[in-house]
């Protein structure tokens, strides 16, 4: 974009005047000296570097076999992403529950699959208040006591609820003030109900590191995080909703935390006060490609499509060979692996795509299910965050939005009025 021209509207007019507040669109060496520079400020960055000893050590202490995680948003959503990619090929002898939702019924069912007298309880918390933790931990207070032998919480070193906790000599887990919880998946927040089970923390913060250290040497992750930036914004006009097509069912909760991630960091108000939209939609293959494909495939030119495969599912499950359902036309998936059938599912769909020759797609592919690769998925998606908010020129951190909600919710809950 050019400087506007004043021009002469005609005689004896005034010369057309502006401000010059809108923004131009970076180059990428302009946005990564920005995103350098923000190392000391935003706290995410420098998680991967973290020891994690004292959260490994406490863990070991605890010998419950239900975790029940009561929190909501960027308190759990992270959290869930990791453990639902691992759980499906991994053993643990405990179990993560997730207290998240004020819905009654839900409440009671999650209630349903634990054991009160065998569950520990982590209350994630950043701010303390949070209407519907607080609400969720109240509840479960009232059924059993949740006290020192049972319990931590994770919050900000000042909030009331790390007040509440040091009163009553509950162990707690600071998240930095300069940590945002959508960003928060490394600290604490996840580190430590998932050390309880049995992950691997080192190796999630090592795929984290790597992710890091690579982009910001400019390594192999600088060009393709700059570049996919860099054509988002530069579309964002036309292509304005980006759809993640994730061939696992493992990566459903990794869809989650990146609808949460993408929507609540990229929409905002820019230097401009234009209103900046990237819409994130989460995709399951190949389950949606019997219904939001169609939309794809024939609907309007506004989206990009990311797919992203597992190369590895570490399961030789085969579909038999048999004359029960030996249809004629359906003799060739005898004997073929589900793992290859997913697979070959997923690229039959980015061909359909790719063939379109209008519609931007690219590919992400896991090695395989572990800790590793799915810390550096999830920490190059918070790169990429924070490297289109600094090309819009917004504040990736805030939420202001959100924060106004939890502002009305407050006073009519306050005034004693029917919601």
């Amino acid at each position: 974009m050019r400087d506007c021209e004043n021009h002469i509207l005609s005689n004896n007019q005034d010369t057309l005047k502006y401000n010059k507040n809108f923004y131009q669109i970076s180059s990428n060496k302009t946005i990564f000296k920005l995103v350098k520079d923000e190392i000391d400020d935003i706290g995410y960055y420098d998680l991967p570097l973290q020891d994690t000893t004292h959260i490994k050590e406490y863990a070991k202490t605890v010998s419950k076999k239900h975790i029940a995680v009561i929190g909501i948003g960027g308190s759990t959503l992270g959290t869930i992403a990791i453990y639902n990619f691992l759980k499906k090929s991994k053993d643990y002898d405990k179990s993560l529950h997730f207290f998240e939702s004020t819905d009654p019924m839900d409440i009671k069912t999650r209630l349903s699959k634990i054991e009160l007298n065998d569950t520990y309880f982590i209350i994630i918390s950043k701010s303390g208040t949070t209407i519907e933790t607080i609400s969720i931990f109240k509840y479960l207070s009232s059924l059993i006591t949740i006290d020192k032998l049972n319990s931590s919480i994770v919050s900000e070193k000042r909030s009331k609820l790390t007040v509440y906790a040091n009163k009553h000599n509950i162990k707690t887990f600071e998240i930095p003030e300069n940590i945002g919880g959508r960003f928060s998946v490394f600290s604490a927040v996840g580190l430590l109900p998932l050390a309880i089970i049995g992950v691997n923390i080192d190796k999630l913060l090592k795929g984290a590191k790597e992710v890091r250290d690579s982009f910001f040497g400019k390594g192999e992750y600088y060009e393709p995080i700059m570049q996919k930036a860099r054509f988002f914004v530069e579309n964002k006009n036309k292509f304005n909703i980006n759809v993640v097509f994730s061939y696992s069912s493992a990566l459903e909760g990794f869809n989650k935390w990146y609808i949460q991630l993408w929507g609540e960091s990229l929409g905002k108000l820019n230097v401009n006060q234009t209103k900046q939209s990237l819409t994130p939609i989460g995709l399951i293959g190949p389950a949606d490609q019997h219904s939001f494909l169609q939309l794809i495939v024939q609907g309007k030119r506004d989206k990009t499509v990311t797919f992203i495969k597992i190369n590895d599912f570490e399961n030789n499950t085969k579909i038999p060979s048999n004359t029960l359902f030996d249809f004629d036309d359906l003799l060739y998936i005898n004997n073929l692996t589900f793992s290859q059938l997913i697979e070959e599912q997923a690229n039959a769909t980015i061909q359909v795509i790719e063939n379109l020759k209008d519609i931007p797609c690219d590919v992400i592919t896991i090695k395989k299910v572990d800790e590793y690769n799915i810390s550096k998925l999830m920490f190059s998606y918070q790169i990429l965050t924070s490297v289109v908010g600094k090309f819009v020129r917004i504040d990736a951190y805030n939420q202001p939005g959100v924060e106004a909600g939890k502002i009305i919710l407050k006073e009519k809950l306050k005034q004693g009025l029917e919601i």
